[in-house]
């Protein structure tokens, strides 16, 4: 039995997930994983490179979520973080449409990697709380029209949610699909 083989089968009995969250700079990736995590979400600063945090899904999962800063400076590097990744949280900062032609070509350029094909996808739309009920109701059409999420469907299983750090809005659902995804293709057998 080779090594890889001994880690695969490790891998599969401590049921880990390797969660690598990405998006332009200032999405609040950092905020969403504070936030998930119950720390305080008051006093967060850019990240600079990238930080791991664990989640215990259920006592079931344990989610490792590296959250990767979004500087343009950095994005030439986020594909040293692409090896075993087994799902894809981009984050999207719902007060700054105008930077969604950036975020379409990044997202595209990275699902394009080979280490990430077949890889999930779950696209948070973050900072809700700061819009009103209409501007909510039509941003995720938009977003999803705009990124062009239709050309991704047909390699990634994927998922779009509105979202807020400081109020929790869908953080547990964005994390119940991702598991449901991961589990999935990772642990069918289960």
């Amino acid at each position: 039995m080779g090594l890889l083989t001994i880690l695969k089968k490790q891998r599969l009995k401590d049921k880990e997930m390797r969660i690598l969250m990405l998006g332009l700079d200032n999405a609040g990736k950092t905020t969403i994983v504070k936030s998930i995590l119950g720390e305080d979400i008051h006093k967060v600063s850019p990240t600079l490179g990238f930080s791991i945090q664990t989640v215990n899904y259920q006592d079931t999962y344990k989610l490792n979520i590296w959250d990767v800063g979004g500087q343009a400076t950095l994005r030439p590097f986020w594909r040293n973080y692409f090896e075993k990744t087994d799902f894809l949280i981009w984050v999207i900062d719902a007060t700054a449409l105008t930077r969604l032609d950036d975020c379409r070509t990044e997202l595209h350029k990275t699902l394009n990697e080979d280490r990430l094909i077949g890889a999930g996808l779950l696209v948070w739309i973050n900072k809700l709380d700061t819009l009103d009920e209409t501007e909510i109701e039509k941003i995720i059409p938009f977003v999803e029209k705009q990124l062009n999420l239709e050309a991704l469907r047909r390699h990634h299983n994927l998922r779009v949610l509105g979202c807020s750090a400081y109020s929790g809005l869908n953080l547990q659902e964005g994390l119940d699909y991702v598991v449901s995804e991961v589990k999935g293709r990772l642990y069918a057998l289960d």
